[in-house]
């Protein structure tokens, strides 16, 4: 009996306790992750809105709405990469993970996953991964550029994946337009692909192109399936943890509203805004879903539950707008790929039970600190080699009010810079576009011509929608900002626990 005591002790004593006003219970946290989704897709934050959004609308009734958050890029495996690890992708790689690419994370990095696991909790990734993969390990052949079915072990067990980095389970296809195309549990395909990728196979796309990468697919592959089955995982997954003593933390990353834009046939003309809004209606559908798991399962009073995006939408928002009048990236310029707001600045709700009030903030937050924010709950002390970015909004979420970030850097492509600091934003290029300019948008939103010049500077407090290039007006302001962004870069960290 003593024994056993002990052992409960020291269990209890390995699970630090929360600060006096959290639970006495770690929080299980849920993290719903869209794709490409625009800031002004939600109609909870644009009333000119062609897509309802009822759950996520509901949802933030219920939540901090956060309508200064960012992603840390514009692009997808950047944003991801920084928001589990608490550190700027720029400071290890740029860009994406090509198909079948390797993965980004270097050995020995700590992730917000494994954070948790330190603290009990189950893990749990649903959905799209794309941080890559050691596809060689199944290779049986010598040509690394062969992709056809026959050229991977599919028996063997695939490194490198969720389960390397902090996750116990994993369940998805990993990107949906790239290959392979089948489903994979944690670390091995359910079924071998047995061919070549074909479009044509499918049911008709719904609007725009497959822009699927070719390689090896199971025979019968449906992407139509995707938001269902996956949505379904998540909502057994939510429900499971139910009878665990251990809190859990699933991170659902939706495929949508990402191309292909494939809404099932149920969602079809629920919205004005062509199938796209069709997609982004059925991807709230799927929030519903999972909220509602988490109200059934008795388990939403003690589950901290994030919304947001890893970008801005894609480029196609701008024949969007003039077919539906629906701009994607409302109130903002730029979309996904762009230095401008609309690459970055994303939808963000939290809602932590006995924590947050519902409410809007205008608070400046980036997903970059998630992971420096449970570490403070968690009573966790992260290493000086751990979320060299990361900062605790613990404050901001107690009190919406207050600030502690005043200053990011955003990146999406090599040598590429855009610096915020408190309401002035520099862009270290000619413009803040990377995927194209839309002169006929321009014109439209009364955009004035090109200045030509070097940099752009912006202040946000009086001109959200970067019209009006001040770098010229301000050559001060410009010098003071380089000097913080050269700082930055160099010192190898911007969390204020690191300047100490």
């Amino acid at each position: 009996m003593l024994r056993l005591t002990a052992l409960f002790l020291l269990l209890f004593l390995s699970v630090a306790p929360l600060h006096a006003e959290l639970r006495s219970q770690f929080p299980n946290i849920l993290l719903l992750y869209a794709d490409d989704l625009g800031f002004g897709d939600l109609s909870v934050q644009n009333v000119n809105s062609r897509i309802p959004t009822p759950h996520l609308d509901g949802f933030a009734k219920t939540a901090v709405r956060f309508i200064d958050g960012h992603s840390s890029a514009s692009i997808c495996t950047p944003s991801r990469y920084a928001m589990l690890t608490g550190r700027h992708h720029w400071r290890d790689f740029h860009g994406i993970v090509r198909a079948l690419g390797s993965s980004v994370f270097k050995p020995g990095r700590l992730t917000f996953p494994e954070m948790l696991k330190s603290r009990g909790y189950n893990t749990a990734c649903i959905g799209k991964w794309h941080l890559g993969w050691d596809w060689s390990a199944i290779r049986k052949s010598d040509d690394p550029s062969a992709i056809t079915p026959g050229a991977f072990d599919w028996q063997r067990t695939i490194p490198d994946g969720p389960r390397a980095h902090g996750f116990d389970h994993y369940f998805g296809d990993t990107v949906i337009n790239f290959p392979p195309y089948c489903w994979i549990e944690d670390d091995r395909v359910v079924r071998a692909p047995d061919v070549m990728m074909d479009t044509s196979l499918w049911k008709k796309i719904k609007e725009g192109s497959w822009e699927c990468r070719p390689g090896p697919m199971i025979s019968g592959w449906d992407p139509y399936e995707n938001i269902p089955t996956t949505t379904q995982r998540g909502v057994d997954y939510i429900k499971a943890q139910k009878a665990s003593k251990r809190p859990f933390f699933l991170y659902f990353a939706f495929p949508s509203p990402h191309a292909p834009i494939i809404p099932n046939d149920e969602f079809d003309g629920m919205t004005d805004a062509g199938a796209y809004g069709d997609f982004v209606y059925e991807t709230d559908d799927a929030c519903g879903k999972l909220l509602q798991a988490l109200e059934d399962s008795g388990q939403a009073d003690n589950t901290v539950v994030i919304f947001t995006a890893d970008n801005g939408p894609e480029r196609y928002a701008y024949a969007r707008d003039e077919k539906f009048d629906h701009w994607s990236a409302e109130p903002f310029r730029g979309l996904k790929r762009d230095l401008y707001e609309g690459g970055h600045h994303v939808p963000f709700l939290v809602r932590w039970p006995g924590i947050t009030k519902p409410g809007v903030s205008s608070s400046l937050v980036s997903q970059i600190d998630f992971m420096a924010t449970f570490a403070e709950a968690l009573d966790f002390e992260l290493p000086k080699d751990a979320a060299e970015d990361s900062v605790s909004l613990l404050p901001v979420l107690r009190d919406p009010s207050r600030s502690v970030r005043s200053t990011y850097v955003h990146c999406s492509h090599r040598e590429e810079f855009a610096i915020r600091h408190r309401d002035w934003i520099l862009i270290l290029a000619g413009d803040g576009y990377v995927s194209s300019r839309n002169g006929e948008w321009e014109s439209k939103r009364d955009y004035p011509a090109d200045d030509t010049g070097p940099v752009e500077l912006y202040n946000l407090a009086d001109d959200i929608g970067q019209r009006t290039n001040l770098a010229s007006r301000y050559p001060e302001k410009v010098r003071e900002m380089r000097g913080l962004l050269t700082k930055i870069r160099k010192q190898g960290h911007s969390a204020p626990r690191l300047a100490r």
